[in-house]
């Protein structure tokens, strides 16, 4: 595996100066695609991590189970799917598959994957609470057993954190290399630690040719350097456009996409001034979200009611026909000094710190605050070092269902449980939701659960996000999605292609 620890700074200056996107790769095809990312890989990019949505936008690494618009489970690597019983699933497998390194895809290869990734340590997310087992029935079928009912089953194994890769990517020492082992369109052949990664369309693969020859990315933390890119024409793609930047661009070549992703104020409640629930109830009280979305969003963004925004449309008027819960009585701050952090990643958000900063400070409280690049602040914040984050944080993002991130940010066992939260009565209501089938009852469960969490104020939901997407001026077939699976597809083509 290679080292993804060098810096950004070097390319950074080159990108504001107009330097090139692709690395130096194949940069004289007008056939490839060039793609600007906000985010550097993690981990290595190990689809175990989130990192897996890179595999998923640039169409290299491919689940059992794909989603429609609307969240419902559609066939991808499994052509059809059925119950067994209430904890066993039987997939078929599609014919005529092969991984990029030319292993044919069969049901040893999905139960080996499936396997690795119910026993990894962290769990994918998607798989917080569930405890999962694959074995294989013939040749070219799978059945899958949860140790609970899990009506879910077949939209979680839509999440790219449990794409299915060749056999020879896992490795004997635990490690894995996403390189040469998908079965997208797009081989992932070259990675340059946390700077690039390059792939060549795979010719073999089973839903036809790419129009693209192949696709070069470049990760840029910097906003401003990332909006450059499609101004001065060096990329094709470019990922979450600052808003700050939409007035310097060609109004055609910036798309807004509607996004199940809110931004939420996170506080601690392990550990610090907010241990005490009448603080948080103060910080509830005094946040003014209408000012952060005009004045950093430009009004390109939603005030936020609950955790689930309009993105997600069943969501308001089950909130609304709920009933309130006994409000907790704020107490005053008294000078309680407090650590807010957040990431410089998505450029809004330390301007976003800045005035809840001045929100908190008017309400009596001391803030010192901490802004770095997400790489650098993640694993702080998981383990409750500071009072207070701010998180832009997509809420369907792995299954289409909301209850995913509900669990993993807000329960005991949660792996993203930055608010450090454990409410017996939240975890009871999770764990009700997550037993009914997809259906109006499980939705009134999960804002039912929704309406736990928010009264503990262990959250406080700012705004709604609209991420600004830039598609240089000619370029076709980009994906828009809210969910953040696909950018490339079969039909995407740079606009510098003749």
């Amino acid at each position: 595996m290679n080292t993804f620890g060098r810096t950004l700074g070097g390319l950074m200056s080159g990108l504001l100066l107009g330097g090139c996107f692709d690395g130096g790769h194949a940069s004289s095809k007008d056939d490839r695609l060039q793609i600007v990312m906000m985010q550097p890989p993690r981990s290595g990019l190990t689809p175990l991590s989130d990192d897996a949505f890179k595999l998923s936008r640039w169409n290299t690494a491919e689940t059992l189970v794909t989603l429609d618009s609307q969240g419902d489970a559609m066939p991808g690597l499994a052509i059809r799917w059925q119950p067994l019983d209430e904890t066993h699933w039987r997939f078929e497998l599609r014919d005529g598959v092969h991984f990029h390194d030319g292993a044919p895809l069969n049901a040893d290869s999905v139960v080996h994957a499936l396997n690795v990734a119910a026993r990894a340590t962290p769990k994918p997310r998607i798989l917080d609470g569930v405890t999962l087992t694959a074995v294989a029935d013939g040749d070219h079928a799978v059945i899958v057993t949860t140790l609970q009912a899990d009506p879910l089953l077949p939209q979680r194994l839509s999440s790219p954190q449990l794409v299915i890769l060749s056999p020879a990517a896992y490795r004997a020492d635990g490690t894995l290399d996403p390189r040469r082992a998908g079965t997208g369109p797009f081989i992932l052949n070259n990675i340059e630690g946390t700077s690039a990664a390059h792939l060549d369309r795979f010719d073999d693969y089973w839903g036809g040719k790419a129009q693209s020859a192949g696709i070069d990315v470049s990760f840029v933390p910097d906003g401003v350097a990332r909006a450059a890119a499609l101004r001065t024409h060096r990329a094709d793609i470019v990922e979450a456009i600052p808003v700050s930047q939409v007035s310097l661009l060609p109004p055609q070549e910036v798309h807004e996409v509607p996004m199940p992703r809110t931004n939420t104020l996170y506080l601690n409640t392990r550990t610090g001034a907010f241990r005490d629930p009448a603080l948080r109830a103060l910080v509830a009280s005094v946040v003014q979200r209408q000012p952060i979305v005009e004045r950093v969003y430009e009004g390109r963004a939603d005030v936020a009611k609950g955790l689930l925004g309009p993105a997600i449309a069943w969501a308001a008027p089950l909130r609304d026909r709920q009933l309130p819960v006994e409000a907790t009585v704020p107490a005053p701050a008294n000078g309680k000094v407090i650590t807010l952090a957040t990431f410089s990643d998505r450029a809004e958000l330390p301007e976003v710190a800045v005035m809840l900063a001045e929100q908190l400070k008017a309400a009596g409280f001391e803030v010192h605050q901490v802004v770095r690049e997400y790489a650098h602040i993640e694993s702080d914040a998981l383990v409750g070092k500071f009072d207070a984050f701010i998180l832009s944080r997509a809420t369907v993002l792995d299954s289409g269902d909301p209850l995913a991130y509900l669990y993993s940010d807000f329960s005991c066992h949660g792996s993203f449980n930055l608010s450090q939260l454990c409410d017996a009565g939240i975890d009871q209501a999770l764990q009700s939701a997550a037993g009914l089938a997809p259906g109006s009852a499980r939705r009134e469960a999960i804002i039912t659960a929704e309406r736990q969490i928010l009264a503990t104020h262990a959250a406080i939901p700012l705004l709604h996000e609209r991420v600004l997407q830039g598609e240089r001026e000619g370029t076709q077939g980009a994906f828009r999605d809210p969910r953040e699976r696909q950018l490339i597809g079969l039909d995407t083509k740079s606009g510098s292609a003749p």
